[in-house]
């Protein structure tokens, strides 16, 4: 850096810099990570059914001891950075107008970071700057501190301006940013630059003329060759080829919650070469996995992350036709093949596989508990069960570990502590009530050291709050509506009671919400496969079909899905059904797997006050399942309120939402694929929905579909419309725009847009046996328009369906039938309706 502090030094790549646009590529710094402890304190609260119904925007007010402390020491305060920028890597934004290294800690963790870019400016003048971020920065140009900001505002955005005097040529830019992570956490910052002198950006480390320029573009453009994997090799393309061999590294990651270590490869990609081809698919672990590619040429690296579904579907094959060979195979599919977790290793006690293996799996997950890491509750209950069933298959040194950090464990928020355990949502208060009632009954007379209490009294709480949870949920079931990754938590503290409860009534209630719970699944499944409205939805659980764990569940119960690689409830569902006398009613397996004629119309509530009023509609060749009167136009967290699905294969799948980033594989609720920025006005008929987004004009200015053609049989985009087929199922989508198919980048192929903050989808399925072909079915559904009326309603006239009005308060009139949302419960209503139109009386 010169005298003035201004920097001499080569580009590796030069971008224009418009006034109103965002500085997006920097050189970043490591990333400095500090664990935060505070005095252990206890917390006031209580389960919180409506935590994701932000109030303001996407900011959930609950707030920890460590946040509290933290804000009171840095809050309006100017953040302190820490050494100097050594640059580690680049940024290169692919669309995102913030640079984002969002995350997940389970611990609290102070972080802070370095960047440093230029701005090449035609003449000196002044420039006005908007730096956002949630947490600390600090701003300076040309080596002068020019502002700060520090609101420390967990996830909350918040923005300030500063002016800045720009010389004639290069300027270096610097920002020093920080927060403090508590589970999800939102790190990151934005520089808009406002106005200023006629400006490039410029990426400061040298390379040769173009290559930067060249990485960049292969790694914009590159995306999987298929949307999932069941066979096999696995491989990324690009539409650009290099113009020189690069290095490539490949880093394999689950989602935040995986336990295990990357899988890394290393592959060159010669010049000109397009297809980066990684794995064959059984050497890759299952599940949705972050596949992390870098590419490395004269001394200049750049990556970006790709996600996509691996499931070893080809190993598995079809499921044994009984109950008792498929308990069987699901516990040794987990004994052999899953994470290294409690959950695993009970799947091998209970199969007779304890020893020195099995003990590290404990080992291994130990630290966890101990150290009270968010989510630690959900490996302690399948350890409780571990250790009050199987405690003479473990190793005498590892029981004595087991207790104490059982002893140890922070139960409920009403305990001292420092963590960030999330106590507030429904499937967390389960599993901390029942670990609580669990292991204060295994060890009546041992002190638990941070409530104090005996453990029988210790068990009579967790008792009495098993008890209230159960009253709550036999009132309004599932809080976090209809939702796949939370199903299997439920599960897994439910089994648990079911088996292990010494309370009778605990048992029996237990039992019926099993029951129940699957029955859900099953009413709202396509051939085993869940598909409908969900109150809170990842990219890692929208994304796959065959490997999530509800496709596991199915499988055991009903004889129809697939194993991925992690669990939660599936083998202590298969020990409740082998060893505890649990019964599942035979009918759920037609229901699940529907076959008959005709369609199912599935009408039920979920949530405290009904909050979600779910729909769902299935014949054996489509369902189709949505939110009704949601929260319309609100910002919205993590909810999907429009899915569907076709034929028998479960790729073939629909949903509709506008992203709550645009950055992909993403930490942000919502994010790409998971929840709405904006939740949009839905109303559903049968096969017939409209779906009107009206978005925050801060937010992304699109919406989408996750639309993978490969996976249809056949399919076809035309302007407004996008049809496809299935098996003998049909689907026409239509907008008030063109569709603009993705076709480049990590979801080419998959991905319909429709640009701006306001738009009108419309989704119309149908079979091949009413309509002959795919062809035909679009011809007779393709002049459908959505007619905007007084009062907010809305008409649409359904060639099959006739005039279908759609009302303010979300009724639908179709058929000479009202169907209204107010009159669904929460027990629901299921009708089989006759195939094609109602007849009118």
């Amino acid at each position: 850096m010169n005298a003035a502090g201004r920097i001499e030094a080569d580009f590796a790549l030069r971008r224009p810099l418009e006034a109103g646009g965002q500085v997006v590529y920097w050189r970043l710094g490591a990333t400095s990570e500090h664990r935060y402890d505070v005095p252990d304190q206890p917390m006031k609260g209580e389960m919180d059914p409506f935590f994701f119904l932000t109030k303001h925007k996407n900011f959930i007010p609950h707030e920890y001891p460590c946040r509290t402390q933290f804000a009171a020491e840095r809050r309006g305060k100017r953040p302190a950075p820490q050494g100097a920028f050594e640059p580690e890597r680049v940024w290169l934004p692919f669309g995102s107008p913030r640079v984002d290294l969002s995350g997940f800690w389970f611990r609290p963790t102070v972080l802070g970071t370095w960047a440093r870019t230029v701005i090449v400016a035609e003449a000196a003048g002044p420039a006005r700057l908007k730096l956002r971020t949630c947490g600390g920065a600090v701003l300076f140009v040309n080596g002068a501190e020019i502002g700060w900001m520090a609101p420390y505002g967990r996830n909350l955005e918040t923005a300030q301006e500063s002016d800045a005097e720009l010389v004639a040529g290069t300027n270096d830019i610097r920002i020093w940013f920080d927060d403090l992570a508590e589970r999800d956490a939102r790190y990151f910052f934005q520089l808009d630059y406002l106005s200023g002198p006629a400006a490039e950006q410029a990426l400061p480390a040298s390379a040769p003329g173009g290559l930067a320029a060249a990485i960049e573009i292969a790694l914009e453009a590159m995306h999987f060759e298929k949307p999932a994997y069941s066979d096999g090799e696995v491989a990324l393309v690009t539409h650009a080829p290099l113009p020189v061999a690069v290095d490539v590294a490949i880093e394999v990651e689950g989602d935040f919650m995986s336990i295990e270590e990357p899988v890394s490869f290393r592959r060159r990609l010669e010049t000109g070469e397009t297809r980066l081809p990684i794995a064959a698919t059984e050497r890759l672990p299952a599940d949705f996995r972050h596949f992390k590619v870098s590419l490395t040429a004269s001394a200049i690296t750049a990556s970006r992350v790709f996600g996509v579904e691996i499931c070893h579907a080809d190993r598995q094959g079809p499921a044994p036709a009984t109950l008792e060979r498929r308990i069987a195979e699901a516990l040794d599919q987990v004994s052999n093949h899953a994470e290294s977790d409690t959950v695993r290793a009970l799947a091998r006690l209970a199969t007779g596989r304890g020893g020195p293996e099995t003990d590290a799996m404990i080992l291994g997950a130990l630290p966890a508990i101990e150290d009270c890491h968010d989510c630690a509750d959900f490996i302690l209950v399948p350890l409780l069960w571990c250790r009050h069933r199987f405690a003479d298959a473990i190793g005498a040194e590892v029981r004595e570990r087991i207790d104490a950090a059982i002893l140890n464990y922070r139960y409920w928020m009403d305990e001292p502590g420092n963590d960030v355990q999330w106590y507030f949502s429904e499937n967390h208060a389960l599993l901390f009530h029942t670990a609580a009632y669990l292991a204060g009954h295994m060890f009546p007379q041992a002190r638990f050291v941070r409530s104090g209490r005996l453990g029988s009294e210790h068990s009579a709480v967790g008792l009495a709050r098993v008890r209230a949870w159960l009253d709550h949920f036999e009132e309004w079931e599932m809080a976090e509506f209809n939702s796949a990754p939370y199903f299997p938590i439920d599960l897994k503290g439910l089994t648990a009671l079911f088996a292990l409860a010494p309370d009778a009534d605990v048992r029996t209630r237990a039992g019926a919400a099993i029951v129940r719970l699957l029955d859900i699944v099953a009413r709202s499944a396509h051939h085993g496969v869940l598909t409908g409205a969900q109150g809170r939805s990842y990219e890692h659980t929208l994304r796959p079909a065959r490997s999530l764990e509800l496709s596991g569940v199915a499988r055991l119960a009903w004889g129809k899905g697939f194993y991925g690689k992690r669990f939660h409830a599936l083998p202590q569902l298969a020990l409740c059904l082998r060893d505890h006398g649990l019964e599942l009613p035979s009918s759920q397996a037609e229901i699940a797997s529907f076959r008959r004629e005709g369609g199912q119309e599935w009408c039920f509530a979920q949530g405290q006050n009904r909050i979600a009023k779910l729909y769902h509609y299935k014949t054996r060749d489509y369902a189709m399942g949505s939110a009704a009167a949601y929260r319309w136009n609100e910002w919205g967290y993590q909810e999907t309120v429009l899915h569907l699905r076709l034929g028998d294969d479960p790729d073939a799948q629909v949903w509709i939402n506008h992203p709550g980033e645009v950055i992909h594989s993403g930490y942000g609720r919502p994010s790409y694929w998971g929840g709405s920025g904006t939740l949009p006005r839905v109303h559903q008929y049968r096969g017939l929905a409209v779906v009107i987004f009206d978005c925050a004009a801060e937010q992304p200015d699109f919406t989408h579909a996750w639309f993978p053609q490969s996976a249809f049989m056949e399919s076809r985009i035309d302007g407004n419309h996008a049809v496809a087929r299935s098996g003998d199922g049909l689907l026409l989508m239509k907008s008030d725009k063109d569709f603009e198919p993705v076709e480049r980048g990590p979801t080419a192929g998959n991905e319909l847009r429709v640009l701006g903050h306001k738009a009108t989808w419309i989704a119309r399925l149908g079979r091949v046996e009413e309509h002959d072909s795919l062809e035909a079915f679009a011809t007779v559904f393709a002049q459908m328009e959505v007619l905007r009326g007084k009062g907010g309603e809305l008409t649409l006239n359904d060639p099959e369906y006739g005039e279908v009005r759609f009302l303010a308060d979300g009724r639908v009139e179709a058929e000479g039938r009202v169907v209204d949302p107010a009159e669904w419960t929460v027990a629901g209503n299921a009708a089989i309706m006759a195939a094609g139109p109602i007849k009118r009386r």
